[in-house]
């Protein structure tokens, strides 16, 4: 796989209970999203190069995934975003399928095009939206530089 490194768990606990049960199990409706399914997205993290595990809520659309990097509608980009942004190379695992991909922001044509289907996933993110004065980042994720 393109991402390789030491693993470094979230200091939030739940995040890491949720990590470890989702690759135990491969279950991806085993999360903190009202019965949605989630998908862990891997990044290497922008200061301390560790690999940082998210789970996050999974929006697939015909074979391609999409990432809302929304923080429940906080002022600031979550931290996975901003690692994501300088390292785009991650690995996005669905169920028991984990994938080698590139990350990028969508633009925003491709996010007007994703955004209603991701809130029809989750509509929560559409009052997120309401609650900052930051657009969301919606992103896409590409074939990895290296299985091209």
């Amino acid at each position: 796989m393109a991402l390789t490194g030491d693993y470094e768990p979230s200091p939030a606990q739940f995040v890491e209970d949720h990590v470890r049960r989702y690759e135990e199990t491969g279950d991806p409706y085993s999360g903190p999203f009202d019965g949605q399914p989630c998908v862990i997205l891997t990044t290497r993290g922008r200061r301390s190069g560790k690999l940082r595990k998210t789970p996050v809520v999974r929006i697939e659309r015909e074979g391609r995934y999409a990432v809302v990097a929304s923080t429940g509608g906080g002022p600031k980009h979550p931290q996975w975003y901003l690692n994501l942004v300088a390292e785009p190379e991650v690995l996005l695992q669905d169920g028991p399928k984990v994938m080698a991909l590139r990350a990028r922001t969508a633009t925003p044509e491709e996010r007007a095009d994703w955004w209603p289907h991701a809130t029809a996933v989750w509509p929560q993110y559409d009052d997120y939206g309401a609650r900052t004065d930051r657009v969301i980042p919606l992103v896409l994720f590409d074939p990895s530089t290296e299985e091209r």
